[in-house]
């Protein structure tokens, strides 16, 4: 237990300062919230054709009302924190690239749903944006981070001779 909370801390504070370090951020971080934008965009469009993405913005053009997509609302975080745990718990290395693509694909999906909301809500009612904006769905981005990781080592397999002998025959073990 020990040496999980020491390299789980030691991976965090790592990904944490290297992701507000400049050259990552602009290399890495606003592409990808830029893309966040975009995505979230599109599917609007597929019921509402009047929004449009630029950059981190998502815009309704008819009314004017705009959300941007800044850091800490693009699931960066509730990423680095799954991932330091999956990191950090020793596990086979299949079974920590299985969780890590699962729990972005789940951090992510929640985002979007997320980000769609609070672009409704805002056009709707400030005051209910912001506090969905600030307490109800930062808390569910970091609780989905914990509940990923919970299934994730609910399903990982107890018993390592099945682990490797499930790689021996390419066979997946649930």
């Amino acid at each position: 237990m020990l040496r999980f909370s020491l390299l789980f801390l030691t991976i965090i504070i790592g990904l944490f300062l290297l992701e507000i370090y400049e050259p990552v951020r602009q290399a890495l971080i606003l592409p990808f919230t830029g893309w966040l934008a975009s995505l979230s965009s599109w599917l609007i469009q597929i019921f509402d054709s009047g929004v449009i993405a630029n950059g981190d913005v998502i815009r309704d053009a008819v009314s004017g009302h705009a959300i941007q997509i800044a850091p800490g609302c693009n699931g960066v975080e509730a990423m680095i924190i799954l991932l330091a745990a999956i990191i950090a718990f020793p596990a086979p290395l299949f079974y920590k690239l299985k969780g890590l693509f699962w729990g972005f694909i789940a951090i992510q999906a929640l985002n979007m749903v997320r980000i769609i909301s609070l672009f409704y809500l805002l056009q709707w009612d400030k005051n209910w944006f912001d506090w969905f904006h600030l307490y109800l769905w930062q808390a569910l981005i970091i609780l989905d981070a914990l509940v990923v990781w919970l299934i994730w080592l609910r399903y990982m397999p107890r018993d390592h001779k099945q682990v490797k002998a499930a790689l021996e025959t390419n066979e997946g073990v649930a």
